[in-house]
């Protein structure tokens, strides 16, 4: 049987903080309860790269990979060897610039085709992607981080055919950790984690 493999992508960019901190534990959490399903879980940390963004030079429309950027796509080839996305991101304004940079060329090369052919599915089609927003908690950080992370993040995803794992019915675009509430955040991302292998499993069964 083939192994199954989850990529986790580390957004945080600010050397030396606590934001980093958490989202390496976020994303090690991930890889733990990923693990007890038998699936393999690489952590990507986005400041670890020399991302540049998108000059709109149209080359990916004929290579589907960026023409100017190696670090692109060195994370965009593990992207497309791992059944499980998982995006992990402070807020930022919205999101982290590189995380941005990263969306953008990823939706800049789909985009290129569709208009050339409206039933194109892009290399990314059908997977399933996990997004852990994180930060200062409350009813008005929870609802922002919902609005300028998580949504901001989905919408990208959508545009690429990437299939995004709700939590529940409040948080349909994924799942917010309030900082330092680890207990209650290691318990929801656990069962974030179960949730997108069991959508997995269902998908799998009506294919």
């Amino acid at each position: 049987m083939e192994e199954r493999r989850a990529i986790c992508i580390s957004a945080a960019g600010r050397m030396a903080c606590e934001e980093l901190e958490i989202s390496q534990w976020i994303c090690e959490v991930i890889s733990d309860a990923l693990a007890e399903d038998g699936i393999s879980c690489k952590t990507l940390e986005l400041k670890k790269f020399e991302l540049s963004p998108c000059l709109g030079c149209g080359r990916c429309s004929d290579i589907r990979r960026c023409g100017r950027d190696k670090d692109f796509n060195r994370i965009y080839e593990e992207i497309l060897g791992a059944e499980y996305l998982f995006f992990v991101s402070p807020r930022y304004a919205p999101i982290p610039a590189k995380l941005c940079m990263l969306m953008e060329k990823m939706q800049q090369a789909t985009f290129l085709h569709l208009q050339r052919d409206k039933a194109y599915q892009s290399e990314l089609h059908g997977k399933l992607a996990g997004i852990i927003s994180f930060g200062e908690g409350g009813s008005s950080g929870e609802r922002n981080h919902k609005l300028m992370v998580n949504d901001t993040i989905a919408r990208t995803l959508l545009d690429i055919q990437v299939k995004v794992v709700p939590y529940n019915s409040k948080w349909d675009t994924g799942i917010f950790f309030q900082k330092f509430d680890w207990k209650k955040g290691e318990e929801a991302l656990q069962k974030y984690v179960e949730v997108t292998v069991q959508t997995s499993k269902s998908l799998y069964a009506i294919l």
